[in-house]
């Protein structure tokens, strides 16, 4: 069907939303509105549909494919597993602490306790991130994630100040601590963190998938707690230092802040709409300017949804003459193989086209 009328604008919009279809319907408003939005598929299925509506909009949902396909019920089986070792080991380092009288094992167990934290908000985060976007939560739960985050960095926080107030008070006074329990519990702990880790590994996509790889990280974290415990034990052990306990206490306590604050300022640039920092908006803008046709690139907002789902909106503005459909690809190609962004949403603008300046 093709026909067409001319009222004087020019839009360009362009929706990639995975699927490309070519319809062919051409309808010119005097607007040409090419939007495109890109959600998250790569160029590897080699469906190309396009659908093409010159009536004043331009849809272009181009269906990629996929880079990488993975079963999010493995994920959940990882961190599962990986929940249950680390909940019991907290337990028993808790205990143990208590009946050997160890800081270092307390701050273990505290320690231990914001990885069963970590592994628990990952674990609800990807089921809440399964549920489907709605009118009303039009990007879906993937935020709730980044919610879970922040309230467990403001939780480690606490933890880290009570060890670190107990670690000072013991230094004056070192009790006295049983050196053989404390290695051998926190022996456990190490073997308990390893096996966590190997299960979060073998089940899931701990390369790709932000949110399990963070998880990963915490409980790897948490085996240098175990592995200060024992060399507390030790030097206790050979030399009856008993201050031993509380220094390496602190240790755990300054490792805990380090990554509590990474994750509260990390959570807090993306719920303030922060550029995530793999992207350089500089790069980007200059990347797009460089296409052929491109006069000027406006309107660039580059942010983060949730961990590893990054979006791109801006407007180009091209020469009149200027194939704004064949842009609008070559656009979308270059944000996805470039800079790995798969949300993007880009308008394309020629001379008739005039709006208010962004306020952002």
């Amino acid at each position: 069907m093709n026909g067409e009328h001319h009222h004087g604008k020019n839009h360009n919009h362009s929706h990639d939303h995975g699927q490309s279809h070519d319809h062919g319907q051409s309808h010119d408003h005097g607007q040409s509105h090419d939007h495109n939005h890109s959600h998250g598929r790569s160029p590897n299925h080699g469906h190309d549909h396009g659908h093409n509506h010159n009536d004043g909009h331009r849809h272009s949902h181009g269906h990629h494919g996929h880079h990488h396909h993975y079963d999010a019920a493995g994920n959940r089986s990882g961190l599962i597993i990986a929940l249950s070792i680390t909940a019991g080991i907290l337990i028993l380092e808790f205990v143990g602490g208590l009946l050997t009288n160890s800081l270092a094992l307390l701050s273990d167990s505290g320690h231990m306790l914001s990885d069963v934290t970590a592994l628990a908000l990952s674990l609800l985060a990807a089921r809440f991130a399964t549920r489907p976007a709605s009118p009303s939560k039009t990007y879906g739960y993937h935020r709730f994630e980044i919610l879970a985050a922040l309230l467990n960095a403001v939780a480690l926080f606490v933890v880290a100040g009570f060890i670190a107030w107990e670690a000072v008070g013991r230094m004056f006074e070192p009790p006295e601590v049983s050196s053989l329990p404390m290695m051998a519990i926190a022996a456990v702990g190490l073997f308990a963190n390893l096996a966590s880790a190997w299960a979060l590994m073998s089940k899931g996509d701990v390369k790709n998938n932000v949110n399990l790889r963070s998880a990963y990280l915490h409980v790897l974290s948490d085996a240098l707690g175990s592995i200060g415990a024992i060399v507390a034990g030790l030097v206790i052990y050979a030399f009856g230092w008993t201050i031993a306990d509380p220094i390496i206490s602190v240790v755990v306590a300054v490792l805990i802040l380090r990554s509590a604050w990474g994750v509260i300022k990390n959570t807090l640039h993306v719920l303030m709409e922060g550029a995530p920092g793999s992207i350089d908006h500089q790069q980007v803008k200059q990347a797009l300017a460089n296409l052929d046709g491109v006069l000027d690139v406006h309107d660039l907002h580059i942010w983060t949804i949730t961990s590893g789902m990054d979006s791109i909106s801006c407007h180009l503005r091209i020469d009149d003459l200027a194939d704004g459909q064949r842009l609008l690809q070559q656009a979308l190609r270059l944000l996805e193989e470039r800079f790995g962004v798969l949300h993007a949403t880009v308008q394309i603008e020629d001379s008739r086209v005039v709006h208010a300046p962004c306020k952002v």
